[in-house]
């Protein structure tokens, strides 16, 4: 038997490597818009175009450890709603798992933290909200289109601390 030596790279070494080096850049731009939009109070980093971000604060479901991520919301009667799309990925996103098993989580708008509850829209619901999310933001069609699974529509309702 032939040892390999391991200083040479191999294709599956390469793409390892590759996703993890894509998955710290994601993990960096994430960080950074989080701090653009948190430190400016929503001032820079909240608005491309005529999409409105937030900062979502979930509770990791394996570590515990709060987790913040920017995302595209939409008003939606006394609450607002946000996209779990991963860009089209057939995953769930890691947010949304989290939010599932802990539905008590916050929103940051503008500065200020809301306390709110998640739970993911009934497929009447999405079929209701979706055509105005996609009106105001067309990408999130292209994803619903680029993935099998069914995208989930988050509702997120105020609650009292």
């Amino acid at each position: 038997m032939v040892a390999q030596n391991p200083t040479i790279l191999t294709t599956p070494r390469i793409l390892a490597a590759m996703t993890s080096a894509v998955s710290r850049l994601i993990k960096a731009v994430t960080d950074t818009h989080v701090a653009l939009i948190r430190l400016t109070h929503g001032r820079f980093g909240a608005r491309i175009g005529s999409v409105r971000f937030c900062v979502l604060t979930t509770t990791g479901r394996k570590s515990g450890v709060e987790r913040h991520n920017p995302l595209a919301w939409f008003p939606h009667d006394d609450g607002l709603v946000v996209i779990a799309s991963a860009g089209g990925s057939d995953h769930h996103p890691a947010w949304y798992l989290n939010l599932v098993a802990n539905p008590l989580v916050s929103v940051e708008i503008d500065g200020v933290d809301r306390p709110m509850t998640a739970r993911t829209a009934s497929d009447a619901e999405k079929a209701k909200v979706w055509p105005g999310i996609v009106a105001t933001a067309k990408n999130f069609e292209g994803y619903q289109t680029r993935t099998s699974r069914n995208i989930p529509v988050v509702i997120l309702r105020p609650r009292q601390n």
